[in-house]
């Protein structure tokens, strides 16, 4: 790590750089920004908690441990797949999953692009709702804004099944969907901190990165907060609330500030979702920040192909908590199967992974060995 006034007056530079002043008003919560205490762990026993956990959910090798049994595939099936964006890594890496579940089960798909705002996701909804499918899938936004197409959908008995739309798995009467396909957020939240906790032994200054618009984001980084905040030598120096669709314009702004702000005392990041840190690596670069080194970013969510070739290059990320997306794409497949069939949804969670330099895949992606061959053989394909 680079001495405090190089970095420092290479911060001010890419501040300068950039026309940049400090963090948008509003924009954070500041703590004490005082540089973290090198050494002795000052909470051991958590410390020793967290790197249990973390080194179970580094296994890469653990069997397939969801659904086994179900009804045989119904035939001639149409699903349309409707995405927040198709630019978020971890929206697209569903419906790719979706498409080659879809494939081999024999059905079709559509995938129309919701562009991100409100008013795309509304008519993206609306066509899917015209098409006259058998079943819609949500992918990635809040059910609640798209209320209309929802009881819409409910009424002409089209099952809905979703991906992160909700912040707990499983069915939802309220609104009313056959299922929603997500890892348990508090599991991913409270991992994404016990690595921080672990790889740190206790001492580090950590910055989240959030997006306080959506509720299931702000839910997931409090809970963040919260796990940091059960060791007493790890200190949150900002609660940083950047909106997913503002990440590309703002992060090198946010993060050109923080290095400013907290220089050397800033040791490590946690982010809501890997594309943070997509858009952070020029800042931390002409920052001073060598890849590889302090702040060690972490992300919690989605784990796209991107985020685990940053972390296998070293590339100013350390880990994340994927989703396993394509295996998810998969689930929702089968998942409608089961609605077809007049079946409950399946209960099943998906594992919780921790993604490091030192387990990344040559694709570039994580799902749980098998779960191709479990699903073909629940339907008979």
């Amino acid at each position: 790590m680079n001495h405090s006034a190089p970095r420092l007056l290479l911060a001010a530079g890419a501040i300068m750089a950039l026309g940049l002043t400090a963090c948008t008003s509003g924009s954070s919560e500041s703590a004490s920004a005082g540089a973290t205490a090198a050494g002795d762990s000052g909470c051991a026993d958590v410390v020793a908690t967290a790197q249990k956990a973390v080194d179970a959910a580094s296994k890469s090798d653990t069997p397939w441990d969801g659904p086994t049994t179900g009804p045989t595939a119904a035939s001639g099936k149409t699903l349309v797949y409707v995405a927040q964006s198709m630019t978020n890594p971890g929206v697209a890496g569903v419906a790719k999953g979706l498409q080659e579940a879809a494939a081999a089960i024999g059905w079709n798909v559509k995938v129309i692009d919701g562009l991100g705002t409100p008013a795309g996701i509304q008519s993206a909804f609306s066509q899917a709702l015209t098409i006259k499918p058998d079943g819609i899938v949500i992918g990635g936004f809040d059910p609640k804004t798209t209320a209309a197409q929802v009881a819409e959908a409910n009424a002409a008995k089209i099952p809905l099944a979703a991906w992160q739309a909700l912040s707990t798995p499983g069915p939802s009467t309220d609104p009313l969907l056959f299922t929603n396909i997500t890892t348990k957020v508090e599991d991913v939240a409270k991992i994404s901190a016990d690595y921080v906790i672990a790889k740190s032994n206790g001492n580090a200054g950590v910055v989240i990165f959030t997006d306080s618009s959506i509720p299931f984001a702000e839910g997931k980084s409090q809970m963040i907060r919260k796990e940091l905040e059960t060791c007493s030598g790890i200190k949150v120096l900002e609660y940083d609330n950047v909106p997913l669709s503002d990440v590309s314009a703002r992060m090198p702004q946010e993060v050109s500030s923080l290095l400013s702000k907290h220089n050397e005392a800033w040791t490590y990041s946690v982010a809501i979702n890997d594309v943070y840190y997509e858009n952070a690596a020029a800042a931390l670069r002409a920052g001073g920040v060598k890849a590889g080194g302090a702040p060690f970013n972490v992300g919690a969510g989605d784990g796209d192909s991107s985020a685990l070739q940053r972390i296998k290059a070293d590339d100013y990320q350390a880990a994340t908590v994927p989703s396993p997306l394509k295996s998810e794409g998969w689930q929702i497949v089968d998942e409608l199967n089961r609605a077809f069939s007049g079946q409950p949804a399946s209960g099943y969670v998906p594992q919780i992974h921790v993604s490091t330099k030192e387990n990344t895949t040559a694709t570039d992606a994580w799902d749980p060995a098998g779960y191709q061959d479990a699903y073909r053989a629940i339907w008979g394909k």
